[in-house]
């Protein structure tokens, strides 16, 4: 194996033929570039003139950067792009050197199991001599609940409680996801802010029905009743409009998110309740992967990547953390 992987603006595979393969970089200069979903912290800033992804992400990208016109979805023989099962248009890298085959596997944010209500199916990993793994959840103690067992007791908290709910979740994913669950429970006025009633927009004109959940459009005239629901982004929970929200209507404020397995993320956040919910791999789920790849050598980004490339060292991998302007395996 003769390429390097090296972790700069992006992660980037340098190829045996010279050509080098960039992913989700927020300015893009590889011979070859990926972008694997449309979350902001993967999406450039800047975009070249061809990228490899999703055609779900590139619609996204066009409705979440207003220069995103500016490039061309494109194909690379080198590059096979598979289904993550992170956010809806997530897409992994399998990577396969030309001049002697080595195969790399970039898989961005990752989730393996199956959420049948989004159209994601889990991601199935396929075999790689080298592995990027994502490390958001790579540390004990964070696993999570049954997906449909968590599902089940989001709709039974959702249809027990007698005032209105505010709910937070990424624009992208995890809005979709409540909505969805929101369509299972009792409630019948689901209402969404503008940037989530932009993103559900992208994803019921590329992805279809699934996506069509007749919510509502908020706006300060509007007064909640004791039915309804309001999906607000993650990161407005202690804005002072939310705050007068819920001050007015009584309204319930409700986290989720992996990290809820933290008791005081709750606290932290300034919510009233928080779930389990996540679309990434726990830490079992992360080994599993791993285990299922079966790499030559590991690599892991974004998140516990110290702790998680320690413990796989452990199980026997040739395992370390990807660190930023390293350039030579030694320099690990």
């Amino acid at each position: 194996m003769s390429g390097d992987v090296r972790l700069r603006d992006g992660v980037r595979f340098d190829l045996s033929t010279g050509e080098t393969v960039v992913c989700d970089a927020e300015r893009p200069d590889g011979d070859i570039n990926v972008v694997s979903h449309a979350h902001g912290d993967h999406l450039y800033d800047d975009p070249p003139a061809g990228l490899l992804c999703s055609a779900t992400t590139a619609a996204l990208a066009r409705a979440r950067r207003s220069d995103a016109g500016g490039f061309q979805r494109v194909d690379h023989p080198a590059v096979d792009l598979l289904p993550s099962g992170h956010v809806p248009g997530s897409r992994a890298a399998l990577v396969t050197d030309p001049g002697d085959g080595t195969r790399y596997l970039y898989t961005g944010d990752v989730s393996t199991r199956d959420r049948r209500d989004l159209g994601l199916e889990g991601f199935d990993p396929p075999p790689a001599d080298e592995l990027v793994v994502e490390s958001t959840y790579g540390k004990p103690g964070y696993a999570f609940p049954d997906q449909a067992t968590l599902e089940r007791r989001i709709v039974d908290f959702l249809d027990g409680c007698d005032r209105p709910v505010l709910l937070f979740g990424y624009a992208l994913g995890r809005a979709q996801e409540l909505l969805a669950l929101l369509e299972r429970s009792e409630r019948s006025r689901p209402y969404v802010t503008r940037a989530i009633d932009r993103i559900t927009g992208v994803l019921a004109e590329e992805c279809g029905a699934d996506f069509a959940f007749g919510t509502r459009r908020y706006g300060e005239d509007d007064e909640l009743g004791a039915d309804d629901a309001l999906v607000l982004p993650a990161r407005t929970s202690r804005l002072s409009f939310v705050e007068r929200i819920a001050e007015t209507t009584g309204a319930v404020k409700v986290g989720f998110s992996g990290w809820a397995v933290e008791d005081s993320y709750r606290f932290r956040a300034g919510y009233d309740e928080a779930f389990v919910l996540s679309d990434h791999c726990d830490h079992p789920e992360l080994l599993a992967l791993v285990d299922a790849v079966d790499p030559e050598r590991v690599y892991t980004t974004h998140g516990f990547t110290d702790e998680l490339a320690a413990e796989l060292g452990r199980r026997g991998y040739d395992a370390r953390a990807l660190k930023r302007d390293q350039t030579t395996l030694g320099e690990f």
